[in-house]
């Protein structure tokens, strides 16, 4: 019986011993990786180990983040948050601008990217395929010859991707350099263009002439180029004001991008019909300067300028339909004009409303193009924001490539918006209070209205026939993006703070303001470039004075609207409204929609509550009529966001059209049905 006992027992323990051992060999491999296993990642999990350097794998590596939300939590803090005394909250920033150079990429050609690595060699290779073809042919065609010990130490070659010859035929004409982070290679200082048979003064062995003629057609001309020190034989001052750190190309009359200088002479002097080329190089690190956080005056004020249809080009620009006589240089005349306007309105903001470019066939290089139509709004150091227009990318880059430059140029609060809905170009900005509480008390959309919506295929290319629209998927963001805004206080009564003393009260004594104080979201403005259909529709009446809410000049040229559309304005526009409390009335939240496109409109009417108003045409390159003024339209907000005035500036600094669309003054709320 014992035997039996011990046997049975034995055979019992042998049956659950597989899978007991399973269960327990199974829970130690878990409790090794999820438990004891704690790797410490190194930094080859963000970066490859590339050529010279750790190269982070990042198309625009080093650029700051361009969302809303990342320059509200990590560029401007919120108050309090560790804000010395007596500095503006405005003016605080986390230091996130820094650029780590090291992790820049030697080998790929981008201005946009702040090196502070030099040049070792530079090199003219002619080509007789167009850049354009050459990464679907080989992507080392037409590359200058080079060893694996020359690529070691003086770097690879790198093609600036701009061809000389743009102008002149299929054949390509490139810039190459190397780059090098070596300590013990001669840099790239001074850059001169000669002609041949020309020397530079004063001349040493450090000066190299590249062998092929940088002109592309005409009198031959030389690229010289002087290596006479490394990188341990500078001061940190030499290497940040003398070392070459990047090479570009433009064409036309007008100034390069920002942080670039020309060559001392051109590479071709253009003709009547060809635009001059430029060697143009940055030298050491010039990041832009970044715009502040949008913000009310102290008093409660805050300016907008729009600057509609600039239409420029490579050239200097066409005047079109203008008394001014004679009128060359069309480009150079609206951006004088435009400073003008400038230093007469002082906005904290300027909004460019579309066709920064002209298209249809004089703006092929967008990069030149996109250097010069803000320089009067950076100049003067003005936050300026934009949008698309039909125009804008006909020639030249497409929109998601021009969006990233202008997100380099100074002063920039151009976002590039998601990804997943039609456009490039939909975002939010935020106007904040000046006071330590940061309120939001203005919210500006941005949409992308399109293009062209269909077109046939004709001998010379694409012919649009109708233009673009918002589409649903806009729709649907711009209600998530409503949605999300937090209601405040209103009217806005600033934080007079302890420590302030009554600076506030003695700032804002002035300020008359409703009595009235509800829970809602701050009053919103609206851009985009195509207007709807309804802002041709009938306006308003005024139920006191009982005429039509329709201000400025409509009938000057034929409606501009898509003939298609999916209803932006009763299903996006009339749905997002100021409080979802039945109390709260059916106030919309965006009071007014600016658009461009129409140049000789530029009225505002009020349709079922919402202003919808046209900037009027600004340029003297745009097409215009004689006896019509360029002008621009001004929003002049008040009341810490609660009062919007507008008009317009003329050319002959005439202000017309004076009227207050929303707050003290403002025509009765709409009532009827929406």
């Amino acid at each position: 019986m014992a035997n039996f006992t011990l046997f049975r027992l034995a055979r019992f323990i042998r049956s659950i011993f597989v899978p007991t051992a399973s269960i327990i060999a199974f829970s130690c491999i878990l409790s090794f990786v999820f438990i004891l296993y704690q790797p410490t990642p190194g930094p080859g999990s963000i970066q490859r180990l590339g050529w010279q350097s750790w190269e982070v794998v990042n198309e625009y590596v080093g650029q700051a983040s361009t969302t809303q939300g990342a320059s509200e939590d990590l560029e401007y803090p919120a108050a309090g948050n560790n804000i010395p005394s007596g500095v503006d909250w405005w003016n605080v920033t986390t230091g996130s601008d820094t650029v780590d150079t090291a992790s820049l990429p030697l080998d790929i050609w981008d201005p946009l990217m702040q090196h502070d690595t030099g040049l070792s060699e530079i090199h003219i290779t002619e080509c007789m395929v167009d850049p354009f073809f050459v990464p679907y042919i080989a992507p080392d065609l037409c590359y200058p010859s080079t060893t694996k010990q020359d690529d070691a130490l003086k770097g690879k070659w790198v093609r600036v991707e701009r061809n000389l010859k743009e102008q002149l035929g299929f054949k390509s004409l490139n810039v190459f350099y190397r780059r090098t982070r070596r300590h013990d290679i001669p840099l790239v200082t001074e850059l001169r263009v000669l002609p041949d048979k020309e020397t530079p003064s004063p001349f040493s062995s450090a000066w190299n002439r590249v062998a092929h003629p940088i002109n592309p057609a005409g009198e031959k001309r030389y690229l010289w180029y002087k290596t006479d020190r490394t990188w341990r034989d500078m001061t940190e001052a030499e290497r940040r004001t003398d070392i070459v750190t990047e090479i570009d190309v433009i064409f036309g009359s007008d100034e390069p991008w920002y942080g670039f200088d020309r060559a001392n002479a051109a590479a071709f002097d253009g003709t009547d019909k060809k635009e001059p080329v430029w060697l143009t190089y940055r030298k050491g690190v010039k990041p832009p300067p970044r715009a502040p956080p949008l913000h009310f005056s102290r008093d409660g004020k805050f300016k907008i300028m729009q600057v509609a249809d600039l239409h420029y080009s490579v050239s200097v620009g066409s005047c079109r339909d203008t008394i001014l006589n004679p009128c060359t240089g069309s480009d150079n005349l609206t951006s004088t004009l435009l400073g003008r306007m400038l230093d007469a309105e002082k906005p904290d903001l300027v909004v460019f409303t579309g066709d920064q470019l002209n298209g249809q066939g004089t703006s092929w290089d967008s990069q030149s193009v996109l250097a010069k139509f803000s320089k009067a709004v950076t100049q003067r150091g003005i936050p300026w924001a934009a949008v698309f227009g039909n125009h804008d990318d006909e020639d030249g880059l497409d929109r998601k490539t021009q969006i990233e430059y202008m997100k380099g140029l100074p002063y920039s609060l151009v976002e590039t918006g998601p990804e997943d809905i039609h456009g490039v170009g939909n975002y939010v900005l935020k106007v904040w209070s000046a006071d330590p509480s940061k309120t939001h008390l203005l919210t500006l959309y941005f949409l992308d209205s399109g293009a062209y919506y269909a077109g046939i295929m004709g001998w010379f290319g694409f012919q649009p026939t109708e233009y673009d629209f918002i589409r649903q998927d806009q729709i649907d963001w711009f209600l998530q993006e409503s949605s999300s805004i937090d209601a405040i206080q209103r009217p806005f009564t600033p934080d007079t703070g302890k420590d302030l003393g009554d600076m506030w009260a003695r700032q804002s004594a002035d300020q008359v303001v409703p009595s009235t104080r509800r829970l809602a979201k701050p009053n919103a403005l609206m851009f985009f470039h195509i207007p709807m259909a309804e802002s041709y529709a009938a306006a308003d009446i005024d139920p006191v004075t009982g005429r039509t809410l329709d201000v400025g000049e409509h009938d000057l040229e034929e409606p501009g609207n898509a003939k298609r559309q999916d209803g932006f304005f009763h299903k996006g526009l009339l749905q997002a409204t100021e409080s979802d409390h039945t109390a709260g009335g059916r106030a919309t939240e965006v009071k007014v929609v600016s658009n461009g496109h129409c140049h000789l409109t530029e009225n505002c009417r009020r349709v079922k509550g919402v202003w919808l108003c046209f900037g009027g045409g600004g340029s003297y390159s745009g097409y215009g009529k004689v006896g019509f003024d360029r002008r621009f339209r001004i929003y002049d907000i008040s009341d810490y966001g609660e009062t919007i005035r507008t008009y317009k500036r003329t050319e002959h600094d005439e202000i017309v059209d004076e009227m207050v669309v929303a707050g003290r003054g403002a025509p009765k709320p709409y009532e009827g049905e929406l």
